[in-house]
């Protein structure tokens, strides 16, 4: 093979006909050695030097190169860690731009660029060659895959990529989610293929899915100190490769198994979202091993203090942040969010950390570069952007206050519903707000109630069975001395940590669990549920289970799943959230309940309107509330929803509001234990006006307005 001096652009490695173009980014660097091994990735078979240079870029081209060959970097440069320079032409290196990474990484002194033993720490200087313990990157071609296949229409013809307000997020694990399926094929379970399987998705299609939300799918490797635990990074938020899917997902050698998963996922009418990490990387902090960009250009791709770049400015709590301030850096991310947009086919981004991503010198901008960059984009503007609103820096939390076209997971309304259903006082006006999509947080700029992603559990704290069945955490098994995870989850055991057999703390438990699903999927904004809800997971009160790739995270699969009650009430919930597409409507209500447009309003239990003195009662635990509007295309007709709520330890009376001109109430749904409430099994049943609920428990009510809007 030949190498000649080859293009800057674009960045990575590009396959034509005849050889491979490499290119790499290095604004400090003296030198760039392109290193070839064998198809094992065991020997290293030869070295080039990048001839070219273009403003920072280092390129040259291989001729009679072909797709498969496995590569890594070597680069020349000051090793001085006091002014932010740690090259070391020792370490083999990893292409940020790989699209395959090959080989498993452990950890072993050859990775770190100074002498772990040596009294001055990262100030002494390692001589060690490394490559035979690096993975190797892998030269992929994608320019003859065809078109990306777009999410299949709904049965509207509407584009249900526009239908984002109707969406049903389901955030899953790719190895949870089928690990212990028992019909999907074994070798594929834990895989982007298992994914796909069949099984998988005609599961998510009868739950009523439209849009999963994947746990971080990009090459991640495990941090050493849980290594050294025999432990592992399982939800994988360590990324050190931004364009290559992780090797732990595929089933074999194509790394394109992940598109030909999105593929199925649309045809099937789901989207697909991907939890993004490019708020730090798996090299942590000065300390730590250097994989690829800290070898590459420190000084370039990280954030270091100012007064001591020896240090890592760390925003993230993971030991660094990568620098988006950086242009280069900057063009790292966008190239790598196309890449899995129009490569891979995915619909949108959830950002972890996102506050990190709108940083600039002087701390968070709504206007940063890199939002700017987004909203120009005339691709990644037409995805799917979801922020995680904070970060550990200064100034971290920025729930309410990114830009129009986000959305944001709302960690308010998952504490206040947690609250409010575990009783506590004064939570009322609180769960106005949040049940009425927060509008207090994103209206001001203009945003829709779909800019806030209502979720009560995600990947990070209880599950919500544990939510109802502990109220300490329990992570013993994560090595830490159970000082990880959040240490106020507002959570209840109701009488018994953990495990029961009583049968009215379960019975209590299966209750308060309905309520908190049927009050997610009926309130204004997007819904998110956490895979293995809807079953009663539980991690045995272990609420940072990031470590745990074991059963204690893997999704249980029963043989008969049918049999389930708490999926068939989610289920019910699901098809009753897109029935009355009111329930996620397009902008705030904020008229009362009337016949003529959408409108909302609460009451008390005992029917009347709710007042600021009855707000202000911080020891009433019970509220009803009515919206109005064209919830059914029904020739016209207005119809109204009522839904009583009593978070109180006793059973209360509840009264109709007054309403004119509607039919009598049906109930379409109640969370009250029908072995208690036989005259309730009937749904289509007219019922009294005075009704009676059960403890902790709610009722849902279904009318029409007699007279319609417009001639039927």
């Amino acid at each position: 093979m030949k190498l000649t001096n080859g293009k800057p652009y674009p960045l990575g490695a590009s396959v034509d006909d005849c050889g491979v173009n490499f290119a790499l980014f290095s604004a400090h660097g003296t030198r760039v050695t392109l290193c070839i091994f064998d198809e094992h990735g065991h020997d290293e078979i030869g070295r080039f030097i990048l001839p070219g240079k273009s403003q920072h870029i280092w390129h040259g081209y291989l001729q009679g190169a072909r797709e498969g060959l496995l590569y890594g970097y070597r680069v020349d440069g000051l090793f001085q860690p006091l002014s932010g320079h740690r090259f070391n032409a020792n370490k083999l290196l990893l292409d940020p731009y790989a699209k395959q990474l090959v080989g498993e990484c452990r950890d072993n002194p050859c990775h770190y660029s100074y002498i772990l033993e040596d009294s001055e720490q990262d100030l002494s200087f390692d001589t060690t060659d490394n490559a035979a313990s690096m993975p190797k990157c892998r030269v992929v071609d994608y320019h003859q895959l065809g078109p990306v296949i777009p999410v299949k229409k709904n049965d509207n013809q509407e584009d249900v990529s526009l239908s984002r307000r109707r969406s049903i997020i389901y955030e899953l694990h790719v190895k949870g989610f089928t690990q212990l399926h028992p019909d999907i094929v074994k070798h594929q379970r834990g895989t982007f293929a298992g994914l796909a399987s069949p099984e998988s998705i005609s599961y998510l299609i009868n739950l009523g899915i439209t849009c999963v939300e994947l746990m971080p799918v990009q090459s991640f490797f495990d941090e050493p100190f849980l290594q050294h635990k025999q432990l592992s990074n399982y939800w994988g938020y360590n990324s050190i490769g931004f364009f290559a899917p992780h090797q732990g997902y595929l089933s074999g050698d194509d790394v394109f198994e992940f598109r030909h998963m999105v593929t199925k996922f649309h045809k099937a009418g789901i989207e697909v979202i991907l939890d993004v990490v490019y708020n730090h990387t798996a090299e942590g902090n000065r300390l730590g091993p250097t994989y690829s960009f800290r070898g590459i250009d420190n000084l370039s791709y990280y954030r270091l203090s100012p007064s001591e770049p020896r240090y890592y400015i760390n925003d993230t709590g993971c030991g660094n942040t990568l620098n988006i301030t950086h242009p280069n850096v900057l063009q790292l991310v966008m190239d790598s969010l196309r890449y899995w947009v129009e490569v891979m086919g995915v619909d949108g981004f959830r950002f972890d950390l996102a506050t990190c991503m709108g940083r600039e010198t002087h701390g968070f901008d709504t206007g940063s570069g890199f939002f700017d960059a987004l909203a120009q984009d005339p691709v990644l503007s037409q995805t799917r952007l979801i922020a995680e609103p904070w970060d550990i820096g200064p100034g971290g939390y920025q729930l309410g206050q990114f830009p129009m076209g986000w959305s944001e997971w709302n960690d308010r309304y998952r504490d206040t519903i947690r609250r409010f259903w575990r009783g506590d006082a004064g939570i009322l006006p609180e769960f106005a707000r949040r049940f009425h999509g927060s509008s207090d947080l994103f209206e001001h700029s203009g945003r829709p109630p779909a800019a806030s992603i209502n979720f009560v559990t995600s990947h990070d704290g209880f599950s919500l069975m544990d939510l109802v069945s502990y109220s300490l955490r329990h992570n013993q098994a994560n090595g830490e001395d159970n000082r990880d995870g959040h240490q106020e989850n507002f959570s209840h055991n109701y009488g018994v940590e953990g495990v029961t057999d009583d049968p009215d703390i379960n019975g209590l438990r299966a209750r308060q669990c309905r309520n908190i699903l049927t009050t997610l999927f009926l309130s204004q904004g997007v819904p998110m549920l956490l895979a293995g809800d809807e079953v009663g997971h539980s991690q045995s009160g272990n609420n940072n289970a990031y470590c745990q790739d074991s059963p204690l995270s893997w999704r249980e699969w029963q043989q008969d799943i049918g049999s389930n009650a708490l999926l068939q009430f989610t289920r019910k919930l699901i098809h009753l959230r897109k029935r009355f597409p009111l329930l996620c409507h397009h902008q705030y209500i904020h008229e009362g309940a009337n016949v003529d447009a959408p409108g909302l309003d609460w009451f008390c239990r005992q029917g009347g309107v709710m007042t600021k003195a009855l707000w202000s009662e911080t020891q009433t635990r019970s509220l009803s509330l009515v919206i109005t509007g064209e919830l059914e295309a029904q020739n016209g007709c207005r119809q109204a929803l009522l839904l009583m709520l009593n978070t109180d330890e006793k059973s209360l009376d509840f009264c109709l509001p007054e309403l004119d001109n509607l039919s009598p109430w049906r109930c379409l749904l109640h969370t009250q234990d029908s072995e208690l409430n036989p005259e309730y099994v009937s749904l289509s049943t007219n019922l009294n006006p005075i009704y009676h609920l059960q403890d902790r428990s709610l009722m849902l009510f279904y009318a029409e307005f007699k007279e319609p809007v417009h001639e039927c």
